[in-house]
């Protein structure tokens, strides 16, 4: 399920939550930073495991808001690591997951951590990188349909 939605409208900017948004196929959701920008795959869309924040965030005594994480979707009861070379669905957003999202130096920036500790802490639960197939409008309590059995978009 969709806890929440972030973008940021441009980059190194704030990251503000959203009650809905837009995914444009090929390119990600209108009105965040990389919309369009899709330099690599994977870039259309980002999601993080809102579990995965929580246990973070109890196991080092820190407070951490799941927009801090600069990942798109936050989801709960997703096994995203599963997810890898999987489509699957939104509503009527079809995704692909494309490779964990591990963690970056511009994530400990952001944070405000030390770039080890930043690094360590995340791995293999930084979230997900997906492309989208087939866009649509997501909302925040939206469900997960896994796996989308044919790929709409021919890919």
């Amino acid at each position: 399920m969709i806890e929440r939605i972030h973008i940021a409208k441009e980059h190194g900017g704030p990251v503000g939550s959203v009650p809905e948004a837009r995914i444009v196929a090929g390119k990600g959701i209108e009105g965040d930073r990389n919309f369009g920008e899709s330099r690599w795959v994977g870039q259309n869309l980002t999601l993080i495991e809102a579990e995965a924040v929580e246990e973070i965030a109890a196991n080092f005594g820190v407070e951490l808001d799941p927009g801090a994480t600069r990942r798109n979707l936050v989801v709960r009861g997703v096994r995203l690591d599963e997810l890898v070379g999987t489509m699957f669905s939104i509503g009527e957003v079809v995704l692909r997951g494309v490779e964990l999202c591990e963690p970056c130096t511009t994530l400990a920036d952001h944070l405000g951590w030390d770039a080890k500790k930043t690094l360590d802490v995340f791995r293999h639960r930084g979230g997900l990188r997906c492309d989208c197939l087939v866009g649509g409008v997501v909302r925040e309590g939206m469900a997960f349909a896994i796996p989308v059995e044919a790929d709409p978009a021919g890919n």
